[in-house]
């Protein structure tokens, strides 16, 4: 996967360090995180990345797409869920993905129409599985979503999805990386200006960046056959019947031509606006959770000074004083 390095290192130590180093989360007396949450753009990666991290740490991956658990029956989607989270718990150590989670994990209490409450009740489903997930079952859990303003805030609490983790649109390197990562398999002429080619996308996603390598293969692709086929009809009218071995390959290559034909069909899939909205999600959650960005603890010396003089147990006193002031 190209690009995403801070997000890969973060993922690392999320699912891998526990698979890899339990010995260390014994020693330091923790359990391990048990979810997290991708929000981001569509076309970014987010799917992929959670393959990617099950292949790394050798576990089980499953993957469940959140509109598959909801069916017409009354109390068979709830039977879904469980039967999912046991399937995770016999397959140890386990990554459960959970693809489009606002689908099953929308806040609950504005469902009325949807055939009595059925999505609120696999939500509580969802939230008691796991709540119940034991520590010593090594399953991770990871939601993958592109409206995060809509989940149910209950599984973002600590204990359950609670990092969440902003996949962003690709950045000039990553832009680089995915560039490559798309091509690795496709022979491509040398006068190829990736770096120019990643310079121009900007603000494309990597669905994006992957089309347009796509579309150069298929027009090279199609030059080929095309020419292979006037090939072998100039050979039937000369009368010869065999091919010559050491005939050159009429396109051996991907060449310029192909991809300033495939950049006349791209297209951005993301919007500006679309962006902001993320961006400002990503802000506003990084603003609530830096509450205590300011703590320090007090240095050894000011605890003994405070104690060794009167002045110092009246300042001990005034903070409480004010809270009976706040409360009279």
């Amino acid at each position: 996967i190209g690009g995403l390095e801070n997000v890969k290192r973060e993922l690392q130590e999320l699912v891998q360090y526990p698979v890899e180093h339990p010995e260390k989360f014994l020693k330091f007396g923790m359990t391990p995180s048990r979810g997290v949450l991708f929000y981001g753009p569509p076309g970014c990666g987010k799917t992929l990345l959670a393959k990617a991290i099950a292949n790394e740490c050798q576990a089980n991956f499953i993957s469940v797409k959140g509109p598959e658990l909801l069916t017409m029956w009354f109390g068979e989607s709830e039977a879904n869920v469980r039967d999912v989270f046991d399937k995770a718990r016999q397959a140890a150590p386990c990554v459960l993905f959970f693809d489009e989670l606002d689908s099953i994990a929308k806040a609950r209490g504005g469902s009325a129409g949807d055939g009595g409450g059925a999505a609120d009740r696999v939500i509580n489903q969802i939230l008691t599985e796991m709540d119940g997930m034991g520590a010593k079952k090594n399953v991770f859990i990871i939601g993958a979503t592109n409206r995060p303003d809509i989940i149910d805030s209950a599984i973002l609490r600590p204990g359950r999805l609670d990092q969440l983790i902003y996949i962003p649109l690709p950045d000039d390197k990553s832009r680089m990386a995915i560039l490559k990562a798309a091509l690795r398999k496709s022979p491509v002429a040398k006068d190829v200006d990736m770096n120019l080619l990643a310079n121009v996308t900007k603000g494309f996603s990597g669905a994006d960046l992957t089309e347009i390598c796509q579309r150069a293969c298929k027009l090279a692709i199609r030059e080929s056959i095309e020419k292979e086929i006037n090939r072998e009809k100039e050979r039937q009218r000369n009368g010869q019947t065999a091919m010559d071995s050491d005939e050159l390959d009429p396109v051996p290559e991907i060449r310029r031509d192909h991809f300033e034909e495939a950049m006349k069909f791209a297209r951005r899939s993301v919007s500006d606006n679309d962006i902001r909205k993320y961006e400002m999600f990503a802000q506003t959650l990084q603003q609530s959770r830096g509450f205590g960005s300011q703590f320090r603890f007090p240095d050894q010396q000011q605890p003994s000074q405070g104690t060794g003089g009167g002045s110092g147990g009246q300042g001990g006193h005034r903070p409480s004083n004010d809270d009976d002031d706040l409360y009279a």
